[in-house]
């Protein structure tokens, strides 16, 4: 598997953490292994519970549902490595041949569409957990603005510097960054997840015309 995907970073914090009584240490291990080897959606409960040699219903008794179950060992693990993971993408976008923001933006959504697609079960689960669940966003979102807010702001400070962008408020210019391209993830990989004739080149381009039509300095 890609070393971008969730699952087998997640196997391995597994067998780190010792917060769980045995038996869901059990549960969490054989569930996560089976996701990563048959797919989310692939894996029922009650293979989870054959293979960790429980009983169905104590799955339901600690977790209530797969989701929970999945969400139990991705929220931590997102709170954790958050601060790493957002320091290496923008390490690895920045240390790329980056001659302007639209090239900035080319690398980000070229990164980010690739870590999707290695982790599109895991990504749709959080969106529908997100856009349900007010005391989940207030949960995640002070991690996201701390560990990413923070940097794209530096990048769009670099190239206003440079005159490429007009002189709006950063916070109005992520606003509708992330209004645009968080709006087409959810759209690609959770409303319209079988639309896979996609040239992503293409899909990458005209999103960028649209970003770029609105910030490009005349």
């Amino acid at each position: 598997m890609s070393k971008d995907n969730l699952l087998d970073a997640i196997i391995a914090q597994t067998k780190l953490t010792k917060k769980q009584t045995d038996k869901q240490q059990k549960i969490v291990e054989t569930a996560i292994k089976l996701f990563a080897e048959k797919g989310y959606a692939n894996t029922s409960t009650s293979e989870i519970a054959k293979a960790a040699m429980v009983a169905e219903g104590t799955i339901f008794r600690h977790y209530g549902t797969k989701d929970n179950l999945l969400l139990s060992v991705i929220l931590p693990f997102i709170k954790d490595s958050i601060p790493t993971m957002a320091e290496e993408v923008f390490s690895e976008i920045m240390s790329k041949n980056i001659g302007c923001f639209e090239d900035f933006l080319r690398a980000l959504l070229t990164n980010r569409i690739h870590f999707i697609n290695e982790n599109r079960e895991i990504f749709q689960i959080v969106v529908k957990e997100l856009l349900y669940s007010d005391e989940l966003r207030k949960e995640l979102l002070p991690f996201f603005t701390k560990n990413i807010l923070h940097r794209i702001s530096k990048v769009i400070n670099l190239y206003k510097k440079r005159g490429e962008l007009i002189d709006i408020p950063n916070n109005t210019i992520q606003r509708m960054i992330f209004t645009l391209i968080g709006g087409y993830f959810v759209s690609r990989f959770v409303l319209q997840p079988d639309n896979l004739d996609l040239d992503e080149e293409a899909e990458i381009e005209n999103l960028i015309r649209f970003i770029m039509d609105g910030l490009r300095k005349q």
